[in-house]
């Protein structure tokens, strides 16, 4: 199933900007021209779209906290091209490290790590450590090429807001917030969620927020710690832990398999109703997600973004299972469904 979207409206713009959409062929040396000049660029990888600057320009990285309205509490995960050039961002390149790395890179997975001084504190909320991976996106590993600079990017959205897995969520997103944004369309992203991220500090890896790579993939390679080790009362180590997150405009109920939605209550016609899993309903707000967990994944936020866009005020997901491979999407839509205090 493809999904078309058009740019949603996000209410208090701060004005009407216009974002540009070059293909990656034709943006990609603009674009990393721009990088280099401590500008913002949009571009795809193959969890979600990100949000990038230059990850040693300090001023750079501040304009993504402005222009996502990210709290500045809340670190970014670096992107590098190769192993070399994430130890060189390190000061404690430990051997879990190294070996999830040569395990999981290119991919999505990041490794927290201790940061060498050469990191700017604001790319690690006024912490020690930073989050470091390597896309495995050709487009994304071009760019970073190109720009020849480390590449901080969180996802290319509002802070809060449902990722972007498409170009044109971006522009709707973010296009009224950073002045003529340049946004690199590589069409869907692949996974459609972040990546996990593992605290690799230590002798054990630490889940810090899981993607794509499962809790299982990392438990073949390494012993993995329960996740509370990892919790101090320092600053936070990996993107993803706000209560709210990855949540569109209107409210989101979740309901679990088996519990069927309530006819009443998707009888407006502004709810919109995606299904997991065989059999959907039919009906005109009625999206079917698949079956999978990865399927899920790559068309979850896809299917908020098209609800949020056409004015839904309520989504239900409908169909979620419970066990460990569900784990991630889960946590998404967790957060997702947390109503604003």
């Amino acid at each position: 199933m493809h999904w078309r979207t058009s740019p949603g409206g996000i209410t208090g713009r701060l004005k009407a900007v216009a974002a540009r959409i070059l293909t990656l062929d034709a943006g990609l040396e603009e674009a990393a021209t721009r990088l280099r000049g401590g500008q913002l660029v949009a571009f795809p990888t193959e969890t979600v779209y990100g949000l990038g600057a230059d990850a040693l320009n300090a001023d750079a990285v501040a304009a993504i906290y402005t222009a996502k309205g990210r709290p500045s509490t809340n670190p970014v995960i670096v992107h590098v091209s190769d192993i070399a050039a994430a130890r060189a961002l390190s000061a404690d390149w430990t051997p879990l490290a190294e070996v999830l790395a040569q395990r999981f890179w290119p991919g999505p997975l990041t490794l927290v790590v201790r940061a060498a001084a050469v990191v700017p504190s604001i790319v690690m909320a006024g912490g020690t450590t930073v989050g470091i991976r390597i896309p495995s996106h050709t487009g994304a590993c071009a760019l970073i090429a190109a720009a020849g600079c480390p590449v901080a990017a969180p996802s290319a959205n509002r802070s809060e807001a449902t990722s972007p897995t498409q170009a044109q969520h971006v522009a709707g997103g973010l296009g009224a917030w950073v002045d003529d944004l340049l946004i690199l369309d590589g069409g869907a992203c692949r996974i459609g969620i972040e990546s996990t991220v593992v605290d690799a500090t230590g002798d054990s890896a630490v889940i810090l927020r899981l993607g794509d790579v499962s809790e299982a993939d990392i438990a073949d390679v390494v012993f993995v710690a329960a996740a509370v080790d990892a919790i101090d009362a320092g600053p936070v180590r990996s993107p993803g832990q706000a209560l709210r997150h990855y949540a569109p405009q209107c409210p989101v109920d979740v309901l679990p398999a088996g519990v069927e939605p309530d006819p009443d209550a998707m009888s407006g016609a502004d709810v919109w109703l995606l299904w997991i899993g065989e059999n959907p309903p039919m009906g005109e707000r009625i999206l079917p997600l698949g079956v999978r967990p990865k399927e899920v994944a790559t068309k979850l936020y896809a299917g908020l973004h098209l609800a949020d866009d056409a004015g839904a005020k309520r989504i239900v997901i409908a169909g979620l299972p419970n066990g460990a491979d569900w784990a991630a999407v889960a946590d998404r839509l967790r957060r997702a469904a947390v109503t604003n205090p």
